[in-house]
Order: structure tokens, then C-alpha cells, then sequence
């Protein structure tokens, strides 16, 4: 927000003026952003916080109700000595993803940087004392990995996070806090975010679901907030709603777009703003010692390929050790992702949902007239493709470009495939003119 339009706005409230919310119109710089989101389609999420250390997942908190006092303790034993930003990041790329989203803050209320709001983060509670949302912004900016900070809007801790949501209610917090001090505080550490550690691609919040729907979080004014630091920066909620005014990008969790099948996505709308499934590798976001019901890599990577059949990014979630390493079962899902991508990366990096919506035996990806048909599940040796009045120069297997048999039929064409033999994905380009 430019000084004199901030200088009009608090004297018009002063003097009692109502002024009119004006519609978001975002920038130049924003809407190109958004249209690099749409091409990077694969993240890799990091939860990690104080929750690591009894690898019972990042719930713990409330799901065994610690008392906050008692959770703060914790601190005073973190000490990741292992973690290195730039091998995280190596192993980002690695996977083939192209950006990074972090939990800056999760719903305990431990900052995992360095924030003067409150001292219950990692650079003053705990005897590690380094600010690893700043070493992984200088590894992230160095190699080219887009970062992105996940910040939750209720807050376990925080006395002044009142009324109590739905969660958190046995953690031992009596004290009636001031909420216009806990929206300050919000916006101080988001302040903190966007001018400490250089350009951010996404505020990625969580936890509007914690409070009634009619609730007033005032998010147009925190959104206005972020877009006034850096208004090309993408704000992403989840919140299991359609999009809200001044929202850049619309996310899933544990979803595809338009399904609903974990619960969470409820009558939310596809909306046109790009999208984003976030998923589990294994069962919890955060670092578990018992969760080793990870998903196989050929689950993963048809995730990943869905995922971009209904023109959304994939945001694959990872929970670091408390010594701030990557599980070795995620790192060998991530690098078979990678390799995966080395060879097909062409038909999932820059494409949006082909023509073909997504169907029982796969989906289509599209970049201008290169059509890559999915092909995940088919039992027969033809596959019939809704192509009427699409005029084709070429069709062949992607990977090894050879020639594949077609015949035109009515309503589309008719794919020769032959019986398929095990892969993860069949892939076949179709060049239209």
C-alpha cells in the first residue's frame, strides 16, 4: 500500500468515513507468477517443528493435550544438528520439484525462524539457536527452488488467541487474551517473512477452519496486508472453502480437484485461480516414529500425473527427523520421482488438463498442440479418445517416439495400444495441427 493511500485510509477512519472495500486487482507481477505456479507442478511441503520430537506427528499437542507450559519445554532440547538447507534443497531437486512450502509456523505457535513478536521459536527457545528459514531461503534463492512459507492462523500457545477454536481446548490455556493483539501479532510475523528472507512465491495459511463460519478473521486485511510487502506473492488458504476475495491459488487437502473423497474439500468449487493438491507420503504430516504406511513411488508418481491432468500442481509432503533429516523412505519416493521426471518431466513440467478430462483409465496433459495422454489403467487394447473435429499431424509413444496406430472413428479416434505390459504410465503425445 503506497504511504499516501495508508495516511488517507487512517484518517478517514478517524474521522468515522466508512471506506469502501475495493475488489483485488491483482498486479502484473502477480498474475505472471501465478501463471509460474501453474507450470512448476510438483512441490515438496516440510512440516517440521517441536512436534518431531515425540514423532507422534504434528497433532500431539492437541491430540494427547499437553498443557502449552509443559509443550514449551520441549524447546529447550531441540537441536537438529544434522539439518543442512542445501542438501534439503539437493534432494528438492533431486525429486524434481520446483519449490519448496515450509511450516513457519504450525498450530503449537513455535516460529521455526527468527521473529521478535515472541520468543518461543528456534532462534531464543532452544539451544540450536540458528534461523533455518533463513539458511533455507539462501540455499532455495541459490538454486533456483521457489520458497514458499505455510503459516497457521490459530495458535495453540498464544494466550491471545481467543475465543478458543474447535482445537486446542485441553492444552491448558484459561486466560482471556485480546484478539485485535493477536491479529497484530499475525501481521507483525508476516511482515517478518517478507522482508527478511528475500522474494517468497506463496503465503500457504491454514486453520480458518478452527473458528465458526461466521467468524471474522479479517483476511481481506491480512491479504491486503502481504500484497502491500510483496504484491506479486501468491496467497494460498486452506480452508476448505471456494476462493476468497484476494486469494491468487486454490488448494486441496488430501484431494484432486472437484473430489471430495477425505472429507475436507466439502462443497468447495473448482474455482479458475491455479490449483494444488497436498498430500501425505505416508499417513501424518509431521515426522512420526510408528507411521511407516508410506504410499509405493508408482502410487506417487500417478498421484503426480493426475494431479496435472486436473490442472493442478502436487504438493508432496515430507516430515524431517527431530535432527532435521529427510526419512530415508521419503528421500527413495522423492529421487524415483525425479527419475521418473527426467524422462517424462516434458509431459507433466508447463502443461495444463489436456482436452480429455480425466477418465477411469487416465488423464491428458496439453501444452499447445501436443496433447500427452495418461494412460494409468486400461485393460484393452484400444483406447477410444473423444477427439471430433481435432485435426492430428502425429501420435506416438513419448519415450521412444515410435509411430502408434490410430483410426479415425465417429466422435474422435480410436488408439491401437496393443496389450499394455506393467509401467507406471503409459504415455502417448498426440501432435494436433
Amino acid at each position: 500500500m503506497q504511504k499516501k493511500h495508508f495516511i488517507l485510509l487512517i484518517l478517514l477512519l478517524m474521522t468515522g468515513v466508512t471506506v469502501a472495500q475495493q475488489p483485488y486487482s491483482p498486479t502484473v507481477g502477480n498474475l505472471e507468477k501465478r501463471e509460474h505456479f501453474r507450470d512448476m507442478k510438483f512441490g515438496v511441503f516440510i512440516h517440521w517443528g517441536l512436534y518431531s520430537m515425540p514423532a507422534d506427528g504434528e497433532w500431539i499437542m492437541n491430540n494427547k493435550n499437553i498443557h502449552h507450559a509443559e509443550y514449551a519445554r520441549l524447546a529447550k532440547g531441540f537441536y537438529p544438528g544434522a539439518f543442512n538447507a542445501e542438501q534439503w534443497v539437493a534432494d528438492v531437486k533431486a525429486a524434481g520439484a520446483k519449490y519448496i512450502c515450509i511450516t513457519s509456523r504450525h498450530h503449537d505457535g513455535f516460529s521455526m525462524f527468527a521473529t521478535k513478536q515472541s520468543s518461543f521459536n528456534i532462534v531464543d527457545a532452544t539451544p540450536f539457536g540458528r534461523d533455518i528459514v533463513a539458511e533455507l531461503a539462501v540455499a532455495c534463492h541459490k538454486e533456483g527452488i521457489k520458497l514458499h512459507f505455510y503459516y497457521s492462523l490459530l495458535d495453540w500457545s498464544h494466550t491471545d488467541y481467543f475465543p478458543l477454536g474447535r482445537t486446542g481446548k485441553g492444552v491448558g490455556r484459561t486466560k482471556q487474551g485480546e484478539w485485535e493483539r493477536y491479529h497484530r501479532f499475525m501481521l507483525a510475523q508476516l511482515t517478518e517473512l517478507l522482508t527478511n528472507y528475500g522474494e517468497i512465491g506463496a503465503i500457504w495459511f491454514d486453520g480458518m477452519w478452527d473458528q465458526p463460519a461466521d467468524f471474522d478473521w479479517r483476511m481481506r486485511e491480512i491479504y491486503d496486508h502481504i500484497h502491500s510487502l510483496q504484491p506479486a506473492c501468491l496467497i494460498i488458504n486452506n480452508h476448505h472453502l471456494a476462493p476468497l476475495e484476494g486469494e491468487d491459488g486454490q488448494t486441496f487437502e488430501k484431494d484432486l480437484p472437484g473430489q471430495n473423497s477425505s472429507g475436507y474439500s466439502g462443497t468447495a468449487t473448482v474455482g479458475t485461480l491455479p490449483l494444488e493438491t497436498c498430500e501425505t507420503m505416508n499417513r501424518t504430516w509431521g515426522y512420526s516414529l510408528t507411521d511407516n504406511h508410506y504410499k509405493s513411488t508408482e502410487e506417487l508418481i500417478r498421484y503426480l500425473v493426475r494431479a496435472a491432468g486436473s490442472n493442478a500442481n502436487l504438493l508432496m509432503n515430507v516430515g524431517p527427523r527431530p535432527d532435521g533429516t529427510f526419512p530415508e523412505s521419503a528421500l527413495e519416493r522423492y529421487h524415483a520421482m525425479g527419475d521418473w521426471l527426467k524422462i517424462f518431466g516434458e509431459s507433466i513440467y508447463g502443461t495444463r488438463g489436456g482436452l480429455i478430462a480425466p477418465r477411469h483409465w487416465g488423464v491428458t496433459t496439453q501444452k499447445g498442440k501436443r496433447l500427452f495422454v495418461h494412460i494409468l489403467n486400461l485393460q484393452e487394447e484400444m483406447l477410444f479418445l473423444p477427439l471430433e473435429e481435432k485435426k492430428i499431424r502425429a501420435v506416438k509413444w513419448f519415450a521412444g517416439g515410435e509411430e502408434l496406430p490410430f483410426t479415425p472413428v465417429p466422435g474422435g479416434i480410436l488408439l491401437q495400444t496393443g496389450l499394455l505390459g506393467e509401467a507406471v504410465d503409459h504415455v502417448v503425445e498426440i501432435q494436433l495441427r
